[in-house]
């Protein structure tokens, strides 16, 4: 008889280091030993995060697992935009739209397309269920014209933002959309979203006991606390890192993105290195959907309490990236079948949207 899996030391010692790190740096200058600190305390604080989400997911079985895994990354994206968007005024006006855009390139472009290849090279030709990475893209090509697009044309107010009515429509609209998804997604056709092929051995490896799960929990919600607060010690520092290298501050939401989609592209990758791409789109495709399905209700009620403007629509440039985006998807999910061909594709755009976000 097997016992179940216990948990791994760092994962236990990381929630409780990172929050004495945010105690130690909370409100202080931050010299450089401390920035490096603080650092090494985000990115802990964010792996141990996605870590103890796994654990709670594998007691639950898929496809909640990739679910419980794309609303951790969202909560923790919230977290950040919401503490960045306080303490930087004017400035960070257009900070849930950079971030949000980018989770979306990062998502679509950047996991997808780096799944597709190194399952390439490995397995040559993969499949997946194109009815169901198909319908997420539906959604998400709804829910990012609703959110990203229509503010540059709305008349209502000037500049690319929503009216307070446009914008409860939206968050609404999202919530709506992205409750519907996950009912099909975990209820309805929870069959869909199941990988095509065989499950490994990981798969079959005995669930954590409940103390288990109910201990990681504890820890999630203790890493997700240490991130928002230092995430808001960190900000001032990342904006001058990227002023300093003439960088446009829109950047910085390129740099939240990449940050807490890290754990979800090594996540992708592994899944995929095994032959399970369903697994890698459901973690692609439920990230960027959770990222625009609940990051902007959540910055619509936020933005009851934040002064200035909230400037969501996207700008010629990002349109073409986007609409780019959007082609290419609909032709690599349409056949379920996938090669190292399209992964390539999904990496150029990605590279693409990375150079332009530095050099516009």
């Amino acid at each position: 008889m097997t016992n179940a899996p216990t948990l791994p030391r760092w994962s236990l010692a990381v929630p409780p280091a990172a929050l004495l790190i945010l105690v130690s740096s909370y409100g202080r200058h931050l010299g450089p030993f401390l920035i490096v600190l603080v650092c090494l305390g985000l990115a802990g604080a964010v792996t141990a995060a996605v870590h103890h989400a796994e654990v709670v997911a594998h007691r639950v079985g898929e496809p909640f697992g990739t679910l419980i895994l794309a609303i951790a990354v969202t909560v923790i994206e919230v977290a950040l935009i919401v503490t960045l968007m306080v303490s930087g005024g004017e400035k960070a006006a257009a900070l849930a739209r950079d971030t949000v855009f980018a989770a979306i390139m990062i998502t679509t472009n950047g996991i997808v397309g780096l799944a597709l290849l190194v399952g390439a090279l490995r397995h040559r030709v993969q499949e997946f269920r194109a009815h169901a990475s198909g319908g997420a893209l539906a959604v998400i090509t709804a829910l990012v014209t609703l959110s990203l697009v229509l503010p540059t044309f709305t008349e209502s107010t000037p500049g690319p933002t929503f009216s307070g009515a446009q914008l409860a429509f939206a968050g609404v609209a999202s919530l709506v959309l992205y409750g519907v998804f996950v009912f099909v997604q975990t209820v309805r056709h929870r069959d869909y979203f199941l990988p095509k092929t065989s499950a490994s051995e990981d798969e079959h490896a005995d669930a954590p006991s409940g103390k288990t799960t109910r201990t990681s929990l504890v820890l999630l919600l203790a890493c997700l606390v240490a991130v928002v607060g230092l995430a808001k010690t960190v900000s001032p520092t990342l904006e001058s890192a990227v002023d300093s290298v003439g960088a446009p501050v829109s950047f910085v939401g390129v740099l939240i993105a990449l940050l807490v989609l890290l754990p979800e592209t090594v996540a992708a990758v592994r899944a995929s290195l095994r032959n399970r791409l369903q697994v890698s789109l459901n973690l692609a495709l439920g990230s960027a959907l959770a990222s625009i399905g609940l990051t902007i209700p959540a910055i619509a009620v936020a933005s009851i309490w934040l002064t200035g403007p909230l400037r969501l629509g996207l700008g010629p440039k990002e349109l073409v990236l986007l609409v780019l985006t959007l082609l290419v998807s609909t032709l690599t999910l349409v056949s379920g079948r996938a090669t190292l061909l399209q992964g390539t594709v999904h990496l150029t755009v990605f590279s693409a949207f990375l150079f332009l976000a530095v050099t516009p």
